[in-house]
């Protein structure tokens, strides 16, 4: 069984809405850091959101629009994303560093746990 499951995505045109969710199985990944990372297409993977407790931060790329969430009744972490654009057409992930201590990382290698991802699209 994954451990995260991503579903959500799909095509959307510019300005519209999607709202991705992770299925978590194990609850005690709830405790450490949980963020959201993108792979657009040829380039790298990076950070859209990161949540730690209550505590939630952002890359400037997509701050004011995405918003990361839990729901700890149904072991869920989300992400909400609103005013979607082109550049944010990518494979999104979510992931999980449960035994993390210090601060939260932006850097997708400090994540051991990984959803199988799902595509969003954003037409102009």
């Amino acid at each position: 069984q994954a451990q995260l499951q991503e579903s959500g995505g799909g095509s959307v045109q510019t300005g519209g809405s999607l709202r991705l969710s992770c299925l978590v199985a194990d609850q005690t990944y709830s405790r450490g850091c949980m963020a959201w990372f993108r792979q657009p297409p040829g380039k790298g993977r990076e950070w859209v959101g990161i949540i730690r407790g209550d505590s939630a931060s952002y890359p400037q790329s997509v701050r004011g629009r995405f918003t990361i969430s839990k729901d700890n009744a149904k072991n869920t972490l989300l992400l909400q994303m609103n005013s979607l654009k082109p550049d944010d057409t990518a494979v999104y992930y979510c992931a999980a560093d449960p035994s993390r201590t210090l601060a939260c990382s932006w850097h997708h290698v400090e994540y051991a746990y990984w959803g199988q991802g799902t595509q969003v699209t954003v037409s102009s």
